[in-house]
């Protein structure tokens, strides 16, 4: 199941992206909101409100985020084999982790700032793991059960910033750097491992082209490795890694500057898209 957060009435709704269009669940009667539903409920009545083809259907959504409130924003660095291989770095042993605040969190749609008194502005199309349920020291087993959807993710990065030492927050965590959407799909829906395609787009011209296949750590083992180090919460964000194609890998880098539009594409979810301004 596909599900979103959009504005309607200036209010959140929950919203059902359907094989016939997008249904607003909240003026259906649905009562619950996304962060319910995380943490395990309303899943039988929102798939009822899906089926009922009687209900109008959403023309042209305003995304809101992609939980309610906003919880932890977990990221892992250097996790697919030709992005690390672009930049002329080993393979790591172990999850590189790091994090970014809550206002880096922006719905898909959002205009997103570009500071001017920087310059090296880079994208990175990401697949999101939404946490649905509390994992503390688990393992890459109990993990799995641990997640409750996914959704795209774009990990905008300073890169000037962000190479200064070894922490990358400065780098990471500008306002509105992690957006996220349009839509959560729930995981006994979509498989990572199966090799799903993550595009990235500047201005309608494809920049990487990657496959979760590519990934160095599979997003259970992720889960699993955060999880003894970070209590993990029920709508907790974690971005798991990008693909190559990054401006930063190219010989003459051409950084984001306003005006662009960039697009993230993951099979089987749909595509982000935010300005940059």
């Amino acid at each position: 199941m596909k599900l979103c957060n959009i504005i309607a009435d200036g209010e959140i709704h929950l919203a059902i992206d359907t094989a016939r269009g997008m249904v607003d669940a909240t003026a259906a009667g649905f009562a619950g909101n996304m962060d319910g539903v995380i943490r395990g409920g309303g899943m039988d009545e929102l798939s009822g409100i899906a089926m009922d083809e009687s209900l109008p259907l959403v023309k042209a959504p305003v995304f809101a985020n992609v939980v309610n409130k906003t919880g932890k924003l977990v990221c892992v660095g250097l996790n697919y084999r030709a992005h690390a291989a672009g930049i002329h770095m080993k393979l790591p042993e172990y999850p590189i982790l790091f994090s970014k605040f809550d206002n880096a969190l922006v719905p898909a749609g959002t205009d997103v700032t570009l500071p001017p008194w920087e310059s090296s502005y880079d994208y990175e199309a990401e697949l999101v793991i939404v946490m649905g349920k509390t994992a503390w020291n688990v393992s890459p087993e109990e993990a799995k059960n641990c997640i409750f959807g996914y959704t795209c993710g774009n990990d905008f990065s300073l890169r000037d910033a962000q190479m200064r030492s070894g922490q990358w927050l400065i780098g990471k965590t500008m306002p509105g750097f992690g957006p996220c959407g349009p839509c959560i799909v729930t995981a006994d829906s979509f498989d990572p491992e199966r090799g799903k395609n993550v595009r990235s787009y500047v201005n309608g011209v494809l920049r990487q082209n990657g496959s979760t296949a590519d990934m160095i750590f599979s997003c259970a083992r992720i889960v699993s490795y955060a999880s003894k180090y970070i209590r993990l919460e029920p709508g907790d964000l974690i971005f798991t890694g990008t693909p190559s194609g990054v401006a930063l890998e190219e010989q003459e880098k051409v950084w984001l500057k306003p005006g662009d539009l960039v697009d993230v594409y993951i099979e089987d979810i749909g595509t982000l898209t935010n300005r940059l301004v």
